[in-house]
């Protein structure tokens, strides 16, 4: 059953990244590729989530996982801080 959440969780977050990546193409605001990008960090970051934990559980990827939202994080508060300035 808990595998089923982190696969909900990563299709939602994909399907945030893919509706922002719509609308900074039609709108080429940049702020929105910053976003999209950090959603789809949080979609990999579920699904490597689901891997750890459900597919692969003998094997610690929490290393792994805390890097990719680390960088997640970072591409968003770069695209706000680039934004603002």
């Amino acid at each position: 059953m808990q595998g089923l959440v982190y696969l909900l969780c990563a299709a939602t977050a994909l399907i945030c990244s893919a509706l922002l990546f719509r609308g900074f193409r039609r709108n080429r605001a940049r702020l929105l590729l910053w976003c999209a990008l950090f959603f789809l960090s949080l979609a990999l970051e579920n699904a490597t989530l689901f891997v750890d934990l459900v597919v692969v559980p003998q094997t610690d990827l929490f290393a792994l996982r805390t890097s990719i939202a680390l960088g997640g994080v970072v591409l968003l508060l770069i695209g706000l801080v680039w934004e603002v300035g």
